[in-house]
């Protein structure tokens, strides 16, 4: 299973971005979408796409966590990285900080952040992230735009 993994849009998605997309089973967005219309060009892929609100959306069909289980793996996707590890993960997914995460706490959760869309921050370039999921496997790579 392969998801496309991105986060704070802030009104833009870059030109080409959902043609490099194509190849996802699922697209899911850590918030800060803004304007929904955003995702328009998203959308027109038809893959099934979870969105989660992130402190400058107000769309209410958006939660602000979401859980997810893919391949046995126990997903949580918010927006603002939590204070605490949520009970229940196996990998958090969050956006927020502009800049990319792939980290491993004490409790063996992992940690990640596609970056960001619009504006990058810490030096880093937008980017993107493949979540590549098999039985046992769990592949991160992010993507430079």
């Amino acid at each position: 299973m392969r998801i496309a993994v991105l986060a704070d849009t802030h009104d833009h998605c870059p030109a080409g971005l959902p043609e490099r997309l194509r190849g996802a089973d699922e697209i899911w967005h850590l918030g800060d979408v803004c304007d929904p219309a955003t995702l328009a060009g998203l959308e027109q892929l038809g893959l099934p796409m979870r969105v989660v609100l992130g402190n400058c959306d107000c769309n209410p069909a958006w939660p602000r966590e979401l859980r997810l289980e893919r391949v046995k793996v126990r997903f949580v996707l918010v927006h603002v990285p939590p204070a605490r590890t949520p009970g229940g993960a196996d990998v958090v997914l969050h956006g927020h900080t502009h800049v990319p995460r792939d980290e491993t706490d004490s409790r063996g959760v992992r940690w990640l952040n596609p970056g960001c869309i619009s504006r990058p921050r810490g030096g880093h370039s937008a980017s993107f992230a493949w979540l590549d999921l098999t039985p046992g496997r769990l592949d991160w790579r992010l993507v430079a735009l």
